[in-house]
């Protein structure tokens, strides 16, 4: 029987993995057992790893990173055909899908759900979008594909490279930190977008939005609260579109994001939907993606729906 492969990004959490990362195996082993640890080296190298490992027969698949390289992982998984289970062991900047889960932060609390807890059959999202080359492209994701203000903050985030300064700083308030400042000043520069969006079979329809979010799990951009009733089992997307209420009304509500107290707010819709279709209403326009906390692409995009469609340790 094959050990457990544990896939480690070492850059997630602005590098403070590759540091913690003795601490962290030392505390996976006494939690969990053995296991055989791989390293990435560079971007999206964790896709195929996991491909590989899956193919090899590799039943347990852990992820140890941040939402890209759980999402990384997964997407390995999934492109290999075969029923490989994702693992979950944070560390990263983000941490939202395990928020879902409500999987904790801590290595030993983590490592002792991979060892006994229950495995769940869980629903991904699949988009087709248009990649950096003009082409059309699809991955899959676990949590929220978005666009508008959130693609934003995100590309922020990755600019600043989480400063030295957040970096010292515990990392469940380095992760907050670097999006809430990032969300703060992108609120201020930022401009609504203009879409044309499609749920389901319903007719097309012009919006303008500061972000639209596609979301199978409940949290993005650092714990914000966004689809506060999504679930990961029941075949829809929420689909949760803030309307053009500019900067300092998003400034002002902040909380309530985070909170998941939002929904209330006129501005702010919430529909269900297995099929999301979107592209900019200007042709000309480039409005680009984020999808689980990377930024892969651009509009027009389609995202669908693949129910109970991975294989994932939760507690």
């Amino acid at each position: 029987m094959s050990l457990p492969i544990v896939i480690i990004n070492p850059q997630s959490a602005g590098g403070a993995t590759r540091d913690a990362w003795p601490k962290i195996a030392s505390d996976l082993s006494q939690q969990f057992g053995a296991f055989k640890p791989i390293f990435t080296s560079s971007p999206g190298e964790g896709v195929q790893l996991a491909a590989d490992a899956a193919r090899k027969g590799a039943k347990l698949i852990i992820a140890c990173g941040g939402d890209g390289t759980i999402s990384e992982v997964a997407n390995g998984i999934l492109s290999s055909g075969t029923n490989a289970e994702l693992g979950v062991l944070p560390s990263g900047t983000g941490g939202d899908f395990r928020r879902t889960l409500k999987i904790p932060s801590r290595t030993t609390e983590a490592a002792k759900i991979l060892r006994a807890g229950r495995t769940r059959l869980l629903d991904v999202g699949s988009v087709t979008f248009t990649n950096e080359s003009g082409e059309h492209d699809t991955r899959y994701f676990l949590g929220v594909a978005s666009f508008g203000m959130s693609a934003d903050v995100i590309g922020r985030v990755k600019e600043a490279g989480d400063s030295r300064q957040v970096a010292k700083l515990p990392k469940w308030l380095s992760g907050r930190l670097s999006f809430g400042l990032a969300m703060a000043e992108t609120a201020v520069k930022s401009k609504p977008t203009r879409l044309a969006v499609q749920l389901d079979d319903d007719a097309e329809r012009h919006m303008t939005v500061a972000n639209l979010c596609i979301a199978n799990a409940r949290y993005f951009g650092g714990g914000m609260k966004i689809a506060p009733d999504a679930k990961l089992d029941d075949g829809k997307f929420d689909v949760i579109s803030i309307g053009d209420i500019g900067a300092a009304r998003i400034l002002a509500n902040a909380p309530r994001l985070y909170l998941g107290a939002h929904l209330s707010i006129p501005e702010v819709g919430h529909s269900l939907a297995s099929k999301v279709t979107a592209r900019p209403v200007n042709i000309d326009q480039r409005i680009e993606i984020e999808i689980d906390g990377e930024l892969p692409g651009y509009l027009p995009a389609t995202f669908q729906i693949l129910p109970k469609s991975l294989r994932v340790r939760c507690p």
